[in-house]
């Protein structure tokens, strides 16, 4: 029977969630911290950043067992900043579920994300060695970039004017950081070489840049229920996404004082999103959008060349397509 890389990917999250989901034990407290904790923790996801981390391993001839608690740590580290995240954004919904500190309270909030890092720490020295000094510089570099990248993303609210050069180097921080940890972190557990090491980085860098602007393009393009939230919300908080900015670019008169007054009332009305999607199409930016997709999705699998476990390879390749045409 041939390999099927999303059968073996959902495999691997059922084994990874049965270990995750053990993170907050029911005994812990105060109830009041770890409740909100185990709230988040169990408020679903693809788990992409911790399949990463089990396919780098694999990736460089490693043992998936041998990388599950640092598989668990990115996923802590990725709600961590989730939770964040939505306080920063004022945010009402998460994959479909009410977000925490709307369930809660901010304090609560807060308090909940700062634990979840300390237990990511916590569970990722569970599978470090003596010399593991690297994986730990390089996921507290991770930590490190993805705050730079949303303090870039607050600066960009308050600037008229933001280049797209700039937007890929907030997302780059933001969001690709992580999934560029997500593959080190993995492929040094597992024993890779610098040279698989290096390819899988760049691997997953690409695969983030690529995932983050299908982000923006499913904001506008998605189907409300497959999504999880309202589409538009991008717009409404006049978010600077590479789609505003390639329409910025793009337009000229009364179409670019249309775009321009997203930036100026910092967002638009709800009843505006039909108008502005309807520009994003006539201006042509919805494909340039997705031919950005593909081009970092290209430079993603062009990084696998050196990788010879066929198996992982397979995966990461599936993996990377599979990002690209996905509707949530």
């Amino acid at each position: 029977m041939a390999f099927n890389p999303e059968v073996f990917y959902k495999k691997e999250i059922i084994k990874f969630e049965k270990k995750y989901y053990k993170t907050i034990s029911p005994n812990n407290k105060p109830i009041s911290l770890y409740e909100p904790c185990d709230y988040i923790i169990k408020s679903g996801g693809k788990r992409l950043r911790p399949f990463l981390v089990m396919l780098s391993a694999l990736a460089v001839n490693g043992k998936i067992t041998d990388v599950i608690n640092a598989a668990s740590a990115v996923e802590l580290l990725h709600n961590f900043t989730l939770v964040h995240d939505d306080i920063m954004d004022n945010a009402d919904k998460r994959r479909g579920r009410t977000t925490l500190h709307i369930k809660y309270n901010n304090n609560t909030a807060i308090l909940a994300g700062d634990n979840l890092i300390a237990l990511a720490y916590k569970s990722l020295l569970k599978d470090c060695k003596g010399t593991d000094k690297k994986v730990v510089e390089d996921f507290t570099q991770g930590i490190i970039e993805v705050c730079e990248g949303q303090s870039l993303d607050t600066d960009f609210e308050k600037r008229k004017n933001v280049t797209i050069p700039e937007y890929i180097t907030m997302i780059q921080k933001k969001t690709a950081s992580l999934t560029e940890v997500c593959c080190s972190v993995g492929a040094q557990l597992g024993g890779g070489s610098k040279e698989e090491i290096k390819a899988l980085r760049k691997y997953g860098k690409y695969l983030g840049l690529a995932f983050q602007i299908q982000d923006d393009l499913l904001d506008i393009m998605a189907d409300e229920k497959a999504l999880g939230k309202k589409i538009g919300g991008d717009l409404i908080e006049g978010k600077k996404t590479y789609l505003l900015l390639k329409a910025l670019e793009k337009a000229k008169g009364e179409d670019k004082k249309l775009i321009k007054k997203v930036i100026e009332n910092r967002g638009i009305k709800r009843k505006q999103i039909a108008t502005y999607k309807k520009l994003y199409q006539k201006l042509g930016v919805i494909d340039d959008a997705s031919k950005e997709v593909k081009k970092y999705t290209n430079y993603a699998l062009r990084a696998l060349k050196s990788i010879k476990n066929e198996k992982a390879k397979i995966t990461l390749e599936w993996l990377a397509n599979s990002l690209t045409n996905r509707k949530k």
